[in-house]
């Protein structure tokens, strides 16, 4: 098939890539030059495993190509538009992005299209895509559908090849027979369902949101733990062994970030609220997760507090490990709490330090590896579960610093070491550690 993938930022590129490796004659599409001509240059700009492979792979093999133009729109048979859809000044979703390219692509579409909503969208989007284009163009012949996307950032190749579910929002049979050819490779691998549009809309919110839950309900776990003499890495293996609940986004931490979940319980919260039917359990969780992140900082402030000019060393910047991207990252909200009680902050990332800039820019040190960064530190935080922090030598470490104070916000590093070299070592959720 003939597949235009507009918007190629950290869910686009990637599923254009991966649509031109089952062999599909892809075109990406962005207006950011500078972006487009990166990707021409097999430079991906984005952490994600196999996608540079890929991307190289498959632009060499004439399959894949990239475009500032929509010229050759005309020629698609599956539009996909995976433009961002960010929080509205309101806190909805601001759909300014999609309705921009809806307009681009109007006069452009020639013959029979499917039009695929990649973008995460509420309730009714599908529906009012479809009004507009109709409008613009009343003579174009397509269908919208919704095909929520469910991608982990740093693993979205991985994701897309062998997806838990494919959920698809198609009300047309014509589109429908096309979807189904398209997405023919996976019919064994996972289950296709398919649903209305405005189910499968509603999808990726119930979906992100719940697991949003999920993540401070074990962050408020871990508080009570703390209090109360418990561990709360055993409570938490212990409730994942029920099948009900399940291990996954039990790990207590600083709370959650990302472009995704912050964006989308905001986004269904208020939604909620403008149909006449809040749903409070999201609305608190958004307070819970962003209180969370003030008292880690208070916590960190509070350790040393005692200490002339104190120096924290931050390792971890990104909103998880292995990726780059910093967006609504807990670690930069504790970091910009002790910048305002005037700490003196050095910070280190292995993937997310360029970004990093793009944010504090000369309000904090900006170390070149973990031992840089921990040079006279008073206090040592980890803020992601990055996999060179396990190794650390913490014998080493401890000649560099001036205090020997850790917080490990993700339990990430070897305790047994760091405290036979004289650390102090704090962790969350854990009253007798």
């Amino acid at each position: 098939m003939n597949i235009h993938v507009i918007g190629l930022g950290y869910v686009g590129l990637p599923i254009a890539v991966a649509f031109s490796e089952l062999g599909n004659v892809v075109v990406g599409i962005d207006k950011n030059k500078e972006k487009i001509d990166l990707f021409q240059k097999f430079e991906p700009r984005m952490t994600e495993a196999k996608l540079k492979d890929l991307l190289i792979k498959n632009i060499n093999h004439k399959r894949l190509s990239f475009s500032t133009s929509l010229e050759s729109i005309g020629k698609a048979d599956v539009i996909t538009i995976a433009v961002d859809t960010p929080t509205s000044s309101g806190g909805g979703v601001d759909l300014s992005y999609i309705n921009t390219v809806v307009h681009d692509i109007a006069n452009y579409l020639d013959g029979y299209t499917v039009i695929v909503i990649k973008s995460t969208v509420l309730p009714g989007t599908c529906k009012k895509i479809e009004n507009l284009i109709k409008y613009l163009n009343p003579k174009a012949s397509f269908d919208v559908v919704s095909i929520p996307e469910f991608l982990r950032e740093g693993m979205a190749i991985h994701d897309i090849f062998e997806p838990d579910r494919i959920v698809i929002g198609v009300e047309s049979q014509r589109a429908k027979n096309i979807l189904e050819k398209l997405f023919n490779p996976f019919k064994d691998k996972t289950k296709i369902f398919f649903t209305s549009r405005s189910s499968a809309e509603m999808a990726k919110y119930a979906s992100n949101s719940f697991l949003a839950m999920k993540i401070t309900f074990i962050n408020e776990i871990s508080n009570l733990c703390e209090k109360s003499g418990c561990n709360v890495y055993d409570v938490a293996h212990a409730m994942g062994l029920d099948t009900r609940i399940g291990e996954k986004f039990l790990n207590p931490g600083p709370g959650y970030g990302g472009n995704c979940f912050p964006k989308d319980t905001l986004g269904l919260a208020s939604f909620g609220k403008s149909v006449g039917s809040r749903i409070t359990l999201v609305e608190s969780t958004i307070m819970a997760n962003e209180y969370r992140k003030k008292e880690l900082a208070a916590k960190i402030l509070h350790l040393v507090e005692d200490y002339k000019n104190p120096k924290v060393a931050f390792l971890g910047l990104s909103f998880k490990a292995g990726v780059n991207d910093c967006r609504q990252s807990p670690s930069i909200d504790i970091i910009m709490e002790l910048l305002n009680k005037d700490i003196d902050v050095c910070v280190y990332d292995p993937t997310a330090i360029d970004n990093s800039k793009k944010i504090f820019k000369s309000m904090v040190t900006y170390a070149v590896d973990a031992y840089n960064a921990v040079k006279d530190a008073d206090l040592i935080a980890f803020g992601t579960e990055c996999e060179d922090f396990k190794f650390l030598d913490w014998a080493k470490i401890g000649i560099l610093v001036r205090n020997k104070i850790i917080f490990d916000l993700r339990n990430i590093i070897n305790l047994q070491e760091a405290r036979k070299n004289g650390f102090v070592c704090h962790i969350i959720g854990n009253s007798y550690t």
